[in-house]
């Protein structure tokens, strides 16, 4: 049965949510809790940028909002990369956890409070189902990656959706430079 994109999105939030607050209150489960983590949310966020943002900005009028949510994917990326590299009983994963799930926490509250009811508003509930399942279809082909393995195109993706130009002929590594160098203004 197809579901609504926004409830499919809203749904992958709890569930990270969750997550999150396993690996907050069980430190013994955490080595096989951060590779269940970094690739739900690697796998969500390369189905929003992919399948919802172009739509959001588009068809339901949150340009500015999309630009915004996608930098703040870049920094999660970013972080989820770092805790995964991060020893699970040391002092510092503590420390980069909190930062996680603070920059997720506050991406989720804003997408939930201003692009989501923005979709919910501008687009038919057709057109939402539609978007839930190439929502769901492109998160089930990215399950399994991790953040650091984002290609280009997905990449060249992100800076469509962040506004962000001058990228078209970067390599790899430069462009995923610029769009974190973007993310941190």
């Amino acid at each position: 049965m197809a579901q609504n994109v926004v409830d499919l999105i809203m749904q992958d939030h709890r569930e990270v949510e969750r997550l999150f607050d396993e690996l907050k209150d069980n430190p013994e489960k955490r080595t096989g809790l951060v590779p269940v983590l970094t690739t739900l949310l690697s796998a969500h966020s390369r189905a929003e940028e992919a399948e919802v943002y172009p739509v959001a900005a588009g068809e339901a009028d949150e340009a500015d909002e999309v630009a915004h949510s996608q930098q703040e994917h870049v920094e999660a990326d970013e972080l989820l990369e770092k805790l995964a590299g991060t020893d699970p009983e040391s002092a510092e994963f503590e420390k980069v956890l909190q930062n996680l799930v603070d920059a997720v926490t506050h991406h989720v509250e804003e997408e939930e409070t201003k692009v989501l009811p923005g979709m919910r508003q501008n687009l038919s509930e057709q057109r939402l189902l539609e978007l839930g399942e190439a929502f769901a279809a492109s998160r089930k082909k990215h399950l399994g990656e991790q953040p650091e393995d984002i290609t280009r195109g997905q990449l060249q993706q992100q800076a469509r959706n962040a506004n962000v130009s001058g990228t078209s002929s970067l390599g790899k590594d430069a462009l995923q430079q610029k769009l974190r160098e973007e993310a941190s203004e």
